[in-house]
This record gives structure tokens, sequence and C-alpha cells, in this order.
């Protein structure tokens, strides 16, 4: 097979899935776009955003804006010509049908959520400029003079009754779903958002000449959404010199950057999404905290912090109308694993190009099991990153008593009277729990369970043993689970990894030892699991034998062990999921 047609098929075969917008068929009875443009008129800036994003996420959105046109680049770096497709959504976001649709304009933190949720990212200037060369449609802006009314949706509606004429004219020879460009400026990333993440950057509004009327600008704050402001969506996935590839990546490879992005490397594509407030819980007259958002899987609301001293959060809770905030809430601190990202240990169904660490954890998915199983309260999941992607070498870096602040302080988000924590975390993860337990005197009695999935490298008898033994008798209802394998037995390229006692096979029996003497343990072992549990199930250890020496690390995460953490010494453990069994939360992964 030559080159030429190895690169035809590979086109072929990732068009096929990144020109797809992976949406709900929309439903027969969703208003139309000059329906929902007056149910947005009434409303305050936050309840329209809130409202627009449902209405896109349940589906309601033109069949031919779901289909993405492919725009072609080059850029030529040390005497090498790259040659590169990328995909984008034929014209700007709008809800409603083929016959009836209203272009929606949104702030860039609700457009990122979207983004996210559907395997898409937003432009860059350069890209804008390429589409425009690109498309087939070219609409001639329609620019009013600037007056406070041009944040508001009856603006809104007349500039989409001009855009709808001017694109009426041309529907004949450039049928709806063509590449449209000049109707809008765009919403794009820049590398300037580095320095101003409380702006929107905006590019673009091409004249027929090709020259964009707007320049990029970062003046407005990013609650500034006027009716000039479109959001283009990008799949992506896109194809470098015939192999698949995405946009973050090719926006962070020096030699490959230029042929989307001319400001050079770019390395966080997006934008921040703990920046709009309030949120769609205060819309709703709910006294849940503010700063929330929409989050890319229906449901589900997240708010995302960055904090000044390499720390990322991200926290993950049922949506207002799922929950009772009578009900107790479980404050799950979930510390990532070494190399992984948040959004790669929350999880989803892979696409094509998609990095493997997507598919290794799922925690989003086994969250959303646990929801269906402990109905008494409401569980919400804080995804801890750290610089590095390590928190072990964060710990190096910085004061463990921060942790405990960050820990305290995400707590006081919440209700303190009606909320109780969880410390969990796996790998390096578990070096974090180490840390906050260094910065306490003794465990916090809101601190209800502490679960090591395959994490607990860095347990020195010493230093923690007492806390813990001291945190388990002052009540029954604390509960400390221990999932660890036979690491020393694994072989990475014919080799050991870790020693006997240095790895979380050594560390756990330590710590089992530990606390035999004051907590009598019964034990069993069931096809090569090890079980020891106290008497009343406060305590669980869960180790898995490994005469084959395979590496179980992310394995015993990955096969419903985080369910397991949460669920050790209940009694709903082992309901409807065995613990390295099949995946039992294989419906709820993203994208299912």
């Amino acid at each position: 097979m030559n080159a030429l047609l190895q690169i035809i098929l590979i086109c072929f075969a990732v068009s096929a899935t990144a020109q797809s917008l992976q949406l709900p068929p929309r439903a027969t009875d969703a208003p139309g776009g000059v329906a929902f443009a007056h149910q947005l008129e009434p409303l305050v800036f936050s309840a329209r955003e809130a409202s627009i994003f449902s209405a896109v996420r349940a589906g309601n959105v033109p069949d031919f804006l779901r289909h993405f046109c492919p725009v072609s680049v080059t850029n030529a770096v040390d005497g090498v010509t790259n040659v590169a497709t990328f995909f984008a959504a034929p014209d700007y976001l709008a809800v409603g049908s083929d016959d009836d649709y209203f272009f929606t304009p949104i702030s860039p933190a609700i457009a990122q959520h979207l983004a996210d949720s559907l395997g898409c990212v937003l432009p860059t200037p350069k890209m804008s400029d390429a589409i425009y060369a690109a498309a087939e449609v070219k609409l001639t802006p329609s620019p009013i003079s600037p007056t406070p009314a041009m944040t508001t949706v009856p603006v809104f509606e007349h500039i989409n009754e001009l855009i709808h004429t001017q694109r009426a004219a041309q529907l004949a020879a450039h049928p709806l779903g063509s590449l449209v460009a000049g109707d809008k400026k765009d919403v794009v990333i820049s590398a300037r958002l580095a320095t101003s993440p409380r702006k929107v950057a905006i590019y673009g509004w091409h004249q027929t000449n090709g020259v964009a009327i707007q320049p990029l600008f970062l003046g407005h704050t990013v609650a500034w959404v006027d009716y000039s402001h479109g959001i283009r969506l990008i799949s992506q996935t896109m194809i470098v010199n015939g192999q698949t590839n995405t946009i973050p990546q090719v926006l962070a490879d020096p030699k490959l950057c230029g042929l989307i992005s001319d400001e050079g490397v770019i390395t966080n594509a997006r934008y921040a999404t703990n920046v709009i407030a309030p949120a769609p819980a205060e819309i709703l007259d709910l006294p849940w905290p503010k700063g929330f958002l929409p989050g890319p899987q229906a449901g589900e609301l997240v708010r995302e912090i960055h904090l000044p001293d390499e720390i990322r959060l991200l926290i993950d809770a049922p949506a207002v109308d799922l929950m009772s905030l009578n009900r107790p809430l479980e404050l799950i601190f979930y510390a990532l694993p070494n190399g992984n990202t948040i959004e790669q240990t929350i999880g989803k169904t892979l696409q094509p190009g998609d990095d493997w660490h997507y598919d290794i954890q799922n925690i989003g998915a086994q969250t959303r099991f646990l929801r269906q199983i402990i109905t008494t309260r409401t569980l919400v999941v804080v995804y801890l990153e750290a610089g590095l992607k390590s928190w072990p070498a964060w710990r190096k870096k910085y004061d463990d008593h921060r942790l405990a602040q960050i820990v305290t302080g995400v707590r006081g988000i919440f209700p303190a009277t009606n909320t109780e924590a969880v410390l969990a975390g796996h790998s390096g993860g578990g070096s974090l729990i180490f840390g906050f337990l260094n910065a306490v005197d003794t465990i916090p009695d809101w601190i209800k369970r502490i679960a090591f999935l395959d994490s607990d490298y860095a347990y020195d008898t010493t230093r923690h043993a007492d806390k813990l033994r001291h945190w388990l008798a002052a009540s029954p209802e604390n509960h400390l689970c221990v999932l660890a394998y036979q690491d020393y037995l694994a072989r990475l390229n014919g080799k050991p990894f870790v020693s006997e006692a240095g790895g979380t096979w050594g560390r756990s029996h330590v710590l089992l030892n530990d606390l035999s003497g004051q907590f009598p343990f019964t034990s069993r072992t069931n096809n090569g699991l090890e079980q020891f549990s106290t008497t009343n199930a406060q305590v669980e250890f869960l180790l898995k034998e490994n005469p084959e020496g395979k590496i179980l690390h992310t394995v015993q995460v990955e096969r419903n062990g985080f369910i397991q953490s949460l669920l050790s010494g209940t009694a709903d453990e082992g309901k409807g999921y065995e613990y390295l069994g099949a995946r039992a939360y294989s419906t709820l992964i993203e994208g299912k």
C-alpha cells in the first residue's frame, strides 16, 4: 500500500468519527430557535447560560451542525513540510432545528464545559483564519453601534434574523452543512490567557476581503457576552502527516504548533471553568455553594479551582435536581495517581487518538455507580491534581501543612454540620494522605473513611500508626480500607521494580501488623485474594497474591476498586459488583 493511499484511508477513518457531534437525537417536542430565544429573554445571565447548556446537551441542536467539515493546514519546520486536517463545525453553536435555529452566544466557561463534554476544543486565531479561507459561504459581518443592549437576547435575535436572511440567499448553491464564516467573531483560545485567566479572548469576524474586523482581543472579562460572539466547536482529534493526533498535543509540540497557532506553543489550551458566578444552583434559589457549573456529564455539577502552589482541584457533585440537601454529604478527596490528569482519572469512552490513560480508572463512572447504591448520602468527589502530576514530587517542594489547609478549606465550602470526608488515593496519591496525617496532631472526627488503593508506599509506623489507631478507636463509624497486591513479584521488562519491603504488599503487611495488636482480625483467602477484616468490619485489607508476576497496580482500581474502597465494611459491600471482577460501571462511562 503506497503512502498516499494510507493517508487517504486514515483520513477517512478519522473523519468518520471526528465529524460526528455525539449528542442525543433532537426531541420532537424541543422548542425551535425562535421559541427558545423567547424563553431566554426574561432570564438573568447565569440562568440563561445554564438553559443554553442544558438545551445543547439534551440534543436541541440542528442536524446540520452535528457533522463537521475538514479544514486543511500546512507549515514548514527545519525543511520539513507538515500537512494536517482539523474538523470544524459548519457554523456557530445554535439551538433549534434546521428550519428554525438560534445562534447562542455564551461565556467561555460554559463553552469550555460544552467542548469538554463533546470531545471538542475551541479554535485558535490561526484556526479561525483557516476556517474562513476554507469556507464555501463567506457572509458579510453585520456590526451595530455599541450600546448596553448588545449583550441582551433581543439584540441576539435581531442579528440572528440578519444572518438567516444572508444565509437563505445562498442555500440553493450551498445547503445547510456547508462551511460558513464571516457571521460571527470567534471565542478563541490563546497563549495570552495564561496571564489573563479572567478574560475572554475574541478574534475574527472576517470581512469579504479576508481581513478580520476583530484582532485578538482580551479586554473583556469572562462574563462579557455580546451579540457578535460565536462558539465554533472543533473536534479534538485531527490528522497530522497521515496520523491521528489531538489539537492539545499539536499545540504543545514546538514543531507542529505552527499548523494551528501563530503564537507558538500553547500548553494549556482551555479556559478555566471556575470563573463564572452565580452558579446554576443559585439561580434556582437552592442553598448549594456558589461557583458550580454544569459538568460534561449530564446530571452533574463541577467547580474547578486552581491554587497558586501548583494544585488543581475539580469538585464533582450530583445535579441539584437529584439531590436532597437534608441528607448528609460525603466529600471524597481523591488524590490522583502519578502521571494522570483529572480528566484521565475521571475517564471516558476512548475515541481514535485518545490517550489510553482515559480508560484505566474511570473514577467518574465508578462514582455514578456508587450514587446509585448509596441513597442515604450525597456523594461529592474532589479530584486533586499536583504539579508535575506527582504528589510525592509536590511534597518535596511544599509543606505538608498546606495539604491540611486545602482539605479543611474545601470542606468549608459546604455546610460544616452536615459534611463528612473521605481521604482516598491511588498510586502516588497515597502520598497526599500521609502528608495530611503528618500535618495534623489527630485525625479530625469529620474524616470517616481512609482508603489506600495500592497507594500506602509512604506508610511509616512511627509517624502514622498511633494516629490511625486513635482515629479508629474513636468511633466505629470510622473505616479504613487497604487494597494492595504482591507487587514485589511483578516484572517490568523482566525485572522487579519494587522491593518486598518497599512496595504496597510490604507496607500493607506492616500496617496490618501495627493495627492487629489493638484490633482483632479474621482472615480468609479466596482465589488468591487474602482478606483481613476486623470483627466489626471497620478495617479491611484486600491483598491479591501474584504468583504469575503480573502488574496489577491499575487493575485493582479499574476492576471496581474505587467502589470497593467506599463500600467496604458496609451493608452495601458487594452489592451489584465484585472486587476484581468485571467492570460493574461500564454503562456509566462518559460517552456510552
